[in-house]
């Protein structure tokens, strides 16, 4: 009986500090990221302009990802992907305005003023403001790269678009999005590069970029060629960061082996700084 009292007290021994040690998560939910002026001025602003944060409660100077949902500008809502929960950085999932109930640039302007808000806030929780990183699938990964690559939307918000740790867009536009084209009735066969577009915004300054697309082959509307251009007019203008992953055998709805490379993207920038 005493070996085996002994062998319970040794158990609780080894095994307590180690679940100590497991790091703890809470999530916070539906917080604005617009003023409160803003939010008052405007009903569907103060609808649908929140977003949650999962976030790690017993670890210090975390990286986050800003996480921002597809669905074509037109669908969808915040969420935090089951892929990177418990893997010891935080995770904003947001919410933007979606047509038709608004037009562009209103949603880009969304995108901009959430990530400004998670740079300004992200200390209070804990996490590295400096390690604050921007991805999302789809019109996701439209936003991701409008806001990382075209400085005026930070710019509106004080906040500079190098501040951004890292661009991780899954399967986004490179190309004007075809909703915003549909918006001017051009059809979503016709490719447009404007100033609303991310391929009109190559810089040699911008944060690290990992292009993440599905097979060329099952990909919707050339995907994946857009984004090859986007890697290669960063190439040439001197962007030394940019690359660019196809996953083969998976079509547009290519996140599940997308999330890995995502994770190690942000452990290989976060150990660097």
């Amino acid at each position: 009986m005493k070996n085996i009292q002994l062998f319970l007290v040794l158990m609780l021994f080894f095994v307590l500090p180690v679940a100590a040690q497991e790091t703890a998560y809470k999530t916070q939910q539906n917080i604005h990221y617009y003023p409160e002026e803003v939010n008052q001025s405007d009903v569907y602003i103060n609808e649908r302009c929140v977003l949650d944060v999962y976030y790690p409660t017993n670890k210090e100077d975390f990286s986050t990802i800003v996480w921002f949902h597809g669905g074509g500008i037109t669908q969808g809502h915040k969420e935090i992907p089951e892929a990177l929960k418990n893997q010891g950085v935080c995770v904003v999932g947001v919410n933007y305005r979606l047509h038709p109930r608004v037009k562009s640039p209103d949603y880009v302007e969304d995108a901009a003023a959430a990530v400004a808000w998670t740079i300004k806030n992200i200390d209070d929780y804990g996490g590295d403001s400096t390690l604050v990183f921007v991805s999302g699938h789809s019109a996701g990964g439209y936003l991701t790269s409008m806001v990382g690559l075209d400085k005026r939307w930070l710019a509106e918000f004080g906040v500079d678009a190098n501040q951004i740790a890292g661009l991780i867009p899954f399967s986004g536009h490179a190309i004007t999005h075809f909703t915003i084209r549909k918006e001017r009735g051009i059809p979503g066969t016709q490719p447009v590069v404007d100033d609303m577009a991310p391929l009109f915004h190559v810089r040699a300054d911008a944060p690290p970029l990992l292009l993440i697309t599905g097979d060329r082959e099952k990909e919707m509307l050339g995907r994946y060629e857009e984004n090859a251009f986007l890697m290669r007019m960063m190439k040439v203008v001197g962007h030394k960061e940019t690359r660019l992953f196809e996953m083969d055998g998976y079509g547009h709805a290519m996140t599940f082996p997308a999330f890995p490379l995502l994770l190690e993207e942000v452990k290989r920038i976060s150990e660097k700084r």
